[in-house]
């Protein structure tokens, strides 16, 4: 038996010691929208049905752990162009765009105020 319908939104929740500090980097920085606000916790869209939810570690269900298990891949058209963006802005830990033919990517990484790693990658061969 499957579940009664599909989901309607996919939000991904990471937590933060520091709410307000995570909140001005993905709004400010990344540009992203503020799709939902409910205090202790900030949910940004970042694309059609995907959202990053930002939730302050005093309230949520988890806690905020220093070792980072998660990582935020956007998909691009231009990976080089946000590179150079990246480059411009300094980001934490960015690091040299690669590519991994094994998966048909080029890439690269940096890290958010508290160390989540955000992936920027654009497909580098025609997908099925």
């Amino acid at each position: 038996m499957t579940p009664p319908s599909a989901p309607s939104l996919a939000i991904t929740f990471l937590y933060y010691r520091d709410l307000k500090k995570a909140e001005t980097f993905y709004a400010e920085t990344l540009g992203l929208p503020l799709a939902i606000d409910q205090g202790w916790a900030k949910i940004f869209r970042l694309a059609d049905g995907a959202h990053v939810g930002l939730v302050d570690e005093q309230r949520g269900m988890n806690n905020w752990q220093a070792d980072k298990c998660v990582q935020l891949c956007l998909r691009v058209e231009d990976v080089n162009a946000w590179y150079d963006w990246a480059k411009s802005e300094a980001l934490a830990n960015l690091s040299e765009v690669f590519q991994n033919d094994e998966i048909g990517i080029r890439a690269f990484v940096f890290t958010d105020p508290e160390g989540y790693q955000i992936e920027v990658k654009t497909h580098t061969r025609q997908r099925a």
